[in-house]
């Protein structure tokens, strides 16, 4: 059996993961739908996989006190992770994490060959382009919160990437105004 991989992901309506200016987490989007939507996301059993930066910001930016986070990241916190890096040591400084090194390609089709849960990652954007581009991609959930962020906007989400037809398997509207859309990913052409 293999695990199914997801690709999840913020963005603004502008394609851009985060921002440079005041706008505050979430752009300053989250309400109490959403946060309840992920925290039953998260709660379900599952492997997260990160890359060394996104572990790195993780690690610097999300206190260890749970009391201090959303209950979502609290949650994501505690889930088993893979950080895929040849650069980070040991202690990670992150609950039940695992460092492994080598190729991501690799290491997440030997994840999805032999881990008995699902695998899911939240952001590390270079990493999820290359596992798109490798095929490794079984679903990319895109959160779009409903702002511009054309002077601000840093990290286009698929800068780079390569070209993919998708194939819309879910979709929700939470709070009114935040857009949740599932795609299955295929290679276009």
């Amino acid at each position: 059996m293999t695990a199914t991989y997801t690709f999840d992901v913020f963005t603004s309506l502008d394609g851009f993961a985060a921002h440079t200016g005041d706008w505050g987490g979430y752009w300053g989007k989250q309400g109490p739908e959403l946060l309840a939507h992920r925290l039953a996301q998260y709660g379900e059993e599952q492997r997260m996989v990160v890359g060394a930066n996104t572990h790195r910001l993780n690690a610097e930016l999300l206190p260890a006190d749970p009391a201090a986070l959303d209950p979502w990241v609290a949650r994501l916190r505690t889930l088993p992770a893979t950080v895929v890096s040849t650069t980070l040591k040991d202690p990670l400084g992150w609950p039940d994490a695992t460092i492994v090194s080598g190729d991501a390609v690799d290491v997440v089709r030997c994840l999805k060959e032999e881990s008995p849960v699902p695998l899911r990652s939240h952001g590390s954007l270079s990493l999820n382009r290359a596992l798109l581009a490798a095929g490794l991609v079984d679903r990319v959930q895109v959160t779009v919160f409903p702002v511009i962020t054309g002077k601000t906007g840093a990290d286009p989400v698929f800068g780079g990437a390569e070209d993919f037809d998708l194939e819309l398997l879910e979709s929700r509207t939470l709070d009114g105004r935040t857009q949740e859309l599932v795609y299955r990913p295929t290679r276009h052409g």
